[in-house]
């Protein structure tokens, strides 16, 4: 049954249950102390009421009727509360009547608290002598008042705090209420953002805590929101690009290679029917051989630039040091305004093919970036070795600049959102931090050591 209460379910049974327990306390408290209260009050008033009949009846004898006197006193004595006070003579007959009832206007109390807390009836008896007839005034205990008032007392506790533990817990259920209130538009907001709507928001209310708990979901919805239409972006530039980079080399196949081969073709047929002839002209062959070296040639040159824009040349054959050294020495040749200073830990080891591969797309998107957009005047490259928790080896990329640095709200390009789309997908890390010093992209990417 708890498990299926809801929280405020939980905190309302809860402080029912405080309220309901502190109450119960306070009446069990009250009960187990009133049986000392009864006996303390009934040897109190037995003590007063034997004080107070010694000292009146002291100067008995000095009255003009003493036997009157003492009648009036034992009719007086019997309205006091608590106890009863009758005269005896010496034989212990009664001469007044007895004691009727209480006229206290109180509710009885049950019998199980009468047995509970009811005392030992004691009975005091104070000698009186009047002209030499013995009698006594003997005081009889009668704790029944003081039970029924405290029993009164017990239930006007019991039904005051009853009204006020309910306003109590009624109070506090609208107060948990209104603090609880914005956990049903987290949960509306959450499923939400399941069903992939991003827009959805929650206002900020109740405690504190929930406010915040609200402000950081609004602001995770908007940061998914974005993520979703930088990916949405990225796979509509990725396939774009795709088609245009498909187009280029069809055109460039087309326009270069095609050519190239009609040519070859040509002077391979010329060279054939030079073959047919009688009397071949070596410089006819001459010349037919030289074109077609040089239409190879350039044919070579033509495979290498599709391949590089493929694939880096060199990178599975070379290696990662000489492929990036090869890639620093174009951008030094092409920028020599530019100082590049580089640096590749001596302790990276083989990192694997995919990350060779992540690690220098790395390097030349932030280096190319830097170039079209910083105006930096140096820049560093750094790559080393990192292990983290759990025994994870990853290559530390981080290229800097001293540049102008991104304008403030300015988003990522493209080439960097694919790459930390990339290496999120290997389980690596890219961040671009931008300040007055220029631009840093540090990347980590998970070698082949892992």
């Amino acid at each position: 049954m708890w498990q299926n209460l809801s929280l405020r379910g939980r905190i309302n049974l809860l402080l029912a249950l405080l309220l309901a327990l502190g109450l119960a306390v306070n009446i069990g408290r009250q009960i187990a102390e009133a049986g000392p209260r009864v006996q303390a009050e009934d040897q109190s008033v037995i003590r007063l009421a034997r004080e107070f009949i010694e000292m009146i009846v002291a100067d008995l004898n000095e009255a003009p009727d003493p036997d009157a006197r003492l009648n009036q006193i034992a009719r007086d004595l019997s309205r006091l509360r608590h106890v009863s006070i009758a005269l005896h003579d010496s034989g212990g007959n009664p001469l007044t009547p007895r004691r009727l009832g209480s006229d206290v206007d109180t509710r009885a109390p049950p019998a199980w608290f009468v047995s509970l807390v009811h005392p030992e009836q004691t009975a005091v008896s104070v000698p009186v002598s009047i002209r030499g007839k013995p009698g006594s005034l003997v005081i009889t205990s009668h704790p029944d008042d003081e039970i029924a008032e405290i029993w009164d007392g017990i239930v006007t506790q019991l039904e005051v705090g009853s009204v006020i533990a309910l306003a109590l817990f009624f109070l506090m259920m609208k107060v948990v209420g209104r603090a609880l209130a914005p956990l049903q538009s987290l949960a509306d907001a959450m499923g939400k953002l399941e069903s992939g709507h991003y827009e959805a928001r929650v206002a900020p209310g109740g405690a504190p805590e929930l406010a915040a708990i609200c402000t950081r979901l609004n602001h995770l919805a908007a940061t998914l929101g974005e993520a979703v239409e930088d990916k949405r972006r990225l796979a509509e530039r990725a396939v774009s690009l795709q088609d245009i980079e498909r187009k280029e080399i069809a055109r460039e196949l087309h326009d270069e290679f095609g050519p190239y081969l009609f040519s070859l073709r040509a002077h391979a047929s010329a060279l054939a029917k030079q073959a047919d002839g009688r009397e071949p002209s070596a410089d006819a062959v001459r010349k037919h051989g030289s074109a077609m070296l040089e239409q190879i040639n350039a044919l070579q040159q033509f495979n290498r630039r599709v391949l590089e824009r493929l694939r880096p040349v060199g990178l599975a054959e070379l290696g990662l040091r000489q492929a990036l050294e090869s890639l620093w020495r174009l951008w030094r040749e092409s920028h020599p305004d530019v100082a590049i200073e580089t640096s590749i830990s001596p302790a990276l080891g083989p990192t694997g093919e995919t990350a060779d591969l992540t690690i220098y797309r790395i390097v030349q998107e932030a280096l190319t970036n830097v170039f079209r957009h910083a105006g930096a005047t140096s820049v560093s490259v750094v790559i080393e070795p990192v292990e983290q928790a759990g025994g994870r080896f990853c290559a530390r990329v981080r290229v800097s600049d001293d540049g102008r640095g991104m304008e403030p709200g300015q988003k990522l390009g493209f080439g960097l959102v694919g790459m930390r789309e990339r290496i999120l997908a290997l389980g690596g890390t890219l961040n671009v931090v931008s300040g007055e010093g220029g631009v840093t992209v540090e990347a980590l990417v998970p070698t082949a050591a892992t």
